[in-house]
């Protein structure tokens, strides 16, 4: 409805994943790297995890957009599945007729088929998507599917993708054997308010939009204190927004405006009470009322630990684990790149002896 008003070709903060509108901000690009990194060692499990709304699904649809030919790939959304029940899901995205098959049945067809995969150059991947709503057993099924081998190569590799909730339940003492196959993991957090407002203006000129003045800077901060930089959430108020400005017949969009809307929105979908319940802090954890006051009085909000103790000199610490990050970033990209060029390496030195085996044999 607004898309020719405001210069636009599609709609650009659309709540269905889409990985052509995929924004990589520093925690995305790095969780993509682990992605990327894993596929290159076609085996164990990488693991992502995130909030609601921080772009866990994209992520993977952005992997299986751009994922190479020699992958056979498959993904599930898991509601809460037993052990047979997710074999049996599993045999399916594969393509294996499930009617009237025992497990012994389904287990056996699946290697079957993974088998033959391999036998012609391919591999199988499997993303399991809100992974949080399987059970203990059912995870460590995924396990068992991953001692599938063949020439000592693992014929299944498999990505969870899931909330928070799922990193207590990996964390459980008899889940030592599946932690030992996890090669990476990530934690998706929401995003700060530069990439808020760089995932916004991104989204917009993917859109097509030529403007870069369609919001003023305290705009841009109503919209992030809002939605905390989630972007589902972000995507929910910039639709409501731009129909705003449609209906209203705005050219721009200032604070006043977005405040309106956002007074709607909270009105109609979100709960109030419930983010202001984020804000404050338990009187009951701070060390020190006048420490608190004064690192707020000084534009930081105040870092507490679990036993109440005020931390002093954050931003140092901060700076040092900002740095840290940044050093473990680099060295993933040049470990991926350095993987996936010897991979190549030896895929033509592979089709090099097939064609000598061949020229031999006859």
């Amino acid at each position: 409805m607004y898309e020719s008003y405001y210069g636009l070709n599609s709609k650009p903060f659309q709540l269905t994943p889409d990985p052509e509108f995929f924004f990589a901000s520093k925690l995305h690009k790095r969780a993509m790297s682990y992605l990327q990194y894993g596929l290159s060692q076609g085996e164990g499990f990488i693991v992502i995890t995130g909030d609601i709304g921080t772009g866990k699904t994209t992520i993977a649809n952005s992997l299986l957009d751009n994922i190479e030919a020699d992958i056979y790939a498959a993904q599930i959304v898991t509601p809460k599945l037993s052990p047979d029940e997710v074999i049996k899901m599993v045999a399916s995205k594969f393509s294996i007729d499930t009617q009237g098959k025992t497990k012994t049945d389904l287990l056996e067809s699946l290697r079957e088929f993974l088998e033959h995969l391999a036998a012609t150059g391919k591999r199988a991947l499997l993303l399991v998507d809100e992974a949080q709503n399987l059970p203990l057993e059912t995870i460590e099924e995924l396990r068992m599917l991953s001692n599938f081998q063949h020439a000592g190569k693992p014929l299944l590799q498999s990505f969870l993708l899931g909330q928070a909730e799922l990193q207590p339940i990996l964390r459980a003492p008899n889940m030592e054997q599946f932690r030992q196959r996890i090669v990476a993991s990530c934690h998706l957090a929401p995003l700060n308010i530069e990439e808020t407002c760089a995932y916004i203006q991104y989204r917009l000129e993917h859109a097509g939009c030529q403007r870069t003045d369609l919001f003023t800077d305290t705009a841009f901060d109503a919209i992030f204190e809002f939605t905390k930089g989630v972007p589902r959430k972000i995507n929910t108020l910039m639709d409501r927004v731009l129909l705003f400005g449609f209906l209203e017949e705005l050219e721009s969009f200032n604070v006043d405006n977005v405040k309106s809307v956002i007074e709607e929105v909270q009105e109609e979908m979100f709960t109030p009470e419930a983010d202001a319940a984020l804000e404050p802090i338990d009187k009951q954890t701070a060390n020190s009322e006048n420490v608190a006051q004064s690192t707020r009085e000084a534009g930081e909000p105040p870092h507490i630990t679990p036993n109440g103790n005020v931390v002093q000199d954050t931003k140092y610490y901060k700076d040092m684990l900002e740095e840290l990050v940044d050093a473990l970033d680099d060295a993933i990209k040049h470990k991926v790149k350095l993987t996936q060029y010897i991979d190549k390496l030896l895929k033509k030195k592979y089709q090099t002896y097939v064609r000598l085996k061949n020229e031999d044999d006859k």
